[in-house]
Parts: C-alpha cells; sequence; structure tokens
C-alpha cells in the first residue's frame, strides 16, 4: 500500500488548544476538524510519521534521531497551559537513519541530529492527527536556502518510504504573513490560493509551476519570505507523476488557508 503525502496547516501557535479570541471562538474549529480525520481518511493506519516543519532550517537537511524527542514551545506570549502540553511519541532512530541515507543517495546534503526535540509544528497538529501518541514520528529540517527544487528533489529521495508505510507530512501555513492577516487580505489570499489549487493539480506541470511560486499572484504577501511555504515543495516532490489536490480550504483570521494531498490512496 502506498500511502499519499500531506501538506497541513500548523495553524498559529497552539491555537487548537486554547481559547480565541480573533475572529471568534471557533476560528481553529474547521481546520482541527481536518487535521483529526486525517489518518482515518489514510488506506492504512500508517507505521510512522515524518514532518518536514516550517520552524527547523539547517544548512544541510538534517534529521532528528532522538529515540524519546522533547518538546520544543517555541511560540510566545500565549496562555500558560500551553507550555504545559505533552505529546509522547516515540522517535524512530532506524528510520532517521534511513531518510538520511535516501537524501545521501540522491546526492542531497543530509545530516543527523540526535538532541533536538519536536518544534510545535510537529506536535500541536499532531496531537490533533494522531492524539494517542501511539505512531513513531520523526523531523526533518528544511534547507536554509528553501530552494524550491532543492526541496522537491529531497522530496523525489524520500517517495519510497510512502511504501514502507511512512506518512510524509510538509508541516506550515499557505498563507503566513505576520501583518497580513485581516480583511485587507482576504481576497488576495483567496486569488493565491486558487492559483496553489491549480498549480498542484496536474503532475506533469506542478514543480515547473512550484519553482516559480514567486511569481503567483499576491506571492511574497502570501509569503514575504517562504519557511512556512517549503514543506508543501517536500511534500508535492515526494508523489512524482502523480497528481495532487487541495484537500481542504478555510477563513481563519480573515485569509484562506488550505491543505493539500498528492499521490491519493493507491492499492
Amino acid at each position: 500500500m502506498t500511502l499519499p503525502t500531506y501538506f497541513i496547516p500548523h495553524g498559529a501557535g497552539p491555537c487548537f488548544f486554547m481559547d480565541w479570541s480573533r475572529g471568534g471562538a471557533h476560528t481553529w474549529d474547521s481546520t482541527a476538524g481536518f487535521l483529526k480525520g486525517l489518518i482515518a481518511g489514510l488506506p492504512e493506519r500508517p507505521k510512522a510519521i515524518l514532518v518536514v516543519s516550517g520552524h527547523w532550517e539547517e544548512q544541510a537537511f538534517t534529521v532528528g534521531s532522538a529515540e524519546r524527542p522533547e518538546l520544543i514551545f517555541d511560540y510566545y506570549g500565549f496562555p500558560e497551559h500551553t507550555y504545559q502540553l505533552t505529546f509522547p511519541a516515540p522517535g524512530a532512530p532506524a528510520l532517521a537513519a534511513r531518510v538520511r541515507a535516501l537524501l545521501e543517495g540522491a546526492g542531497l546534503p543530509a545530516a543527523q541530529d540526535s538532541r533536538r526535540g519536536w518544534d510545535h509544528g510537529v506536535f500541536i497538529p499532531l496531537k490533533l492527527v494522531t492524539p494517542d501518541a501511539e505512531s513513531p514520528v520523526v523531523q526533518l529540517s528544511l534547507q536554509a536556502s528553501l530552494d524550491p527544487a532543492l526541496h522537491l528533489a529531497a522530496g523525489r529521495a524520500l517517495a519510497p518510504l510512502r511504501d514502507e508505510g511512512v506518512l510524509i507530512v510538509g508541516s506550515g501555513m499557505s498563507w503566513h504573513n505576520m501583518r497580513g492577516f485581516s480583511p485587507a487580505f482576504t481576497d488576495k489570499s483567496e486569488a493565491f490560493a486558487d492559483w496553489l489549487d491549480e498549480a498542484v493539480r496536474e503532475p506533469r506541470k506542478r514543480e515547473a509551476a512550484l519553482a516559480r511560486w514567486a511569481d503567483a499572484p499576491f506571492a511574497r504577501e502570501a509569503h514575504p519570505r517562504e519557511e512556512h511555504f517549503a514543506p508543501l515543495f517536500v511534500a508535492a516532490g515526494a508523489a512524482p507523476g502523480e497528481p495532487g489536490r487541495e484537500a481542504f480550504r478555510d477563513i481563519a483570521m480573515d485569509v484562506a488557508i488550505s491543505a493539500f494531498e498528492f499521490g491519493g490512496h493507491k492499492g
């Protein structure tokens, strides 16, 4: 069984685990519902999850290999209880070594880190995706250049993991402009979301379109810096020649946010 890959929105800090005032108390309910249903929608439960988060950058693609990663509370100014959250899923050193070997085998710069924990781009959405915390989890960094072609290539290198029961997840945001969450940006975010929906669909054109993403409508307003967009490149690259689709869209904090599935369900 070949698993699909995903690019998911991980929200704003610990937004799913607090009362939310801006935009209304139910601002993140739809996104939370999508994340909660992700595993149930798969053809089989994954043996492990590999997450590429927009909150970790290194000079080489670096894979976390700790057996029991700690949590990195890399958000600021939120209620005290959100710094007491837990996510006791195990790491997977053997999978980490496999990830590094695949990247190096493709001629990509790769390294391992046995000490780094999981940032909130990992544990916040996964607390919803897999609340039992039973599935082993491995985190992979972005490469600091954020080059689309390099990250698409990393995804292609990691594609064999899909046949090994590993769910590949890019965790970021399809719109990530800290000054661009207001009604003034709603239409612009919808235009960017429409472009992205179209860009991911056709596998023969997808990589070229994503490589030129900065030419999309309102692209630099969506991503003044693309660290929260780059995880999508890895997820898309891991499904070469297979269609993509917008799996979820909502308006949160006045802007459109989307999730994408690549590869679909194959037997």
